[in-house]
């Protein structure tokens, strides 16, 4: 997915969950819109630079939208994380149409938001012969202390129903995945938060009993001349279903 002229600034604080306040490199402070409903933990962060997608169209309340944030890691470097929950079904439709998520490819047919068992999932990938498979994106962008990912950063009652909707799913004979779309440059690896979120900590390891394939995949930022100019996803990652944070390097 290719991003429009994005523009740098730091971020001075993120309120109201929609709203972001940033400071433009030409000095300028704007208020952008904030695509996140979730907490963000670990990913708001002021005094990071963030990069914004600007918009000129007139029935628009706000002029800009908060798309990326640089992360300092311990190594003096930055990662880069995408907080723009709405941009990874796009990224994930992208690449099952290219055929490069490998375990999902060669359907004839992909559906966007599919009702099924009482549930609204991302995708209906379908195929004569194979018949149906259903997907639920989540994205992921909490990195702990330990320097694992997690997910979710916040108790998900939402995201508990979509699993059990693919169980539902699973138990009739149709393939069922939750695909984790890995949306910060630095994470390598992916559990369930039992931290944050127990109960959806324990209904994902009980429907990966039940035929419910788990899966992640990270995102990858394509720069130019050290702009963001575009996103896709990329390499697979391992899902650990057993680890859990210890509790020593919880940080509220």
């Amino acid at each position: 997915m290719e991003y429009p002229a994005l523009v740098p600034g730091t971020l001075l604080r993120r309120y109201k969950r929609f709203l972001a306040d940033v400071r433009l490199d030409d000095g300028r402070e704007v208020v952008a819109h904030c695509p996140n409903t979730g907490s963000m933990r670990a990913v708001n962060v002021p005094g990071c630079r963030v990069w914004l997608s600007p918009s000129d169209k007139p029935a628009r309340k706000l002029a800009w939208t908060w798309e990326l944030i640089e992360l300092p890691q311990p190594d003096g470097t930055s990662a880069a994380a995408s907080v723009h929950t709405g941009r990874a079904n796009r990224v994930v439709e992208e690449a099952l149409r290219s055929g490069r998520i490998e375990e999902l490819a060669g359907h004839a047919a992909i559906q966007r938001e599919a009702t099924v068992a009482g549930s609204r999932l991302d995708f209906r990938l379908d195929d004569p012969e194979r018949g149906s498979t259903f997907v639920e994106v989540k994205q992921v962008t909490l990195r702990e202390a330990d320097g694992h990912g997690y997910f979710p950063d916040a108790v998900s009652v939402r995201g508990r129903k979509h699993l059990a909707a693919l169980a539902a799913l699973a138990a009739q004979g149709h393939r069922a995945v939750l695909l984790f779309c890995v949306a910060h440059e630095s994470i390598e690896d992916v559990a369930p938060a039992s931290h944050l979120d127990p109960a959806y900590a324990a209904s994902l390891r009980e429907v990966a009993g039940l035929g419910v394939e788990v899966m992640a995949r990270r995102c990858e930022v394509i720069r130019e001349a050290g702009v963001p100019v575009a996103i896709r996803l990329g390499r697979r990652l391992p899902v650990s279903l057993s680890r859990e944070l210890d509790p020593a390097m919880v940080v509220d």
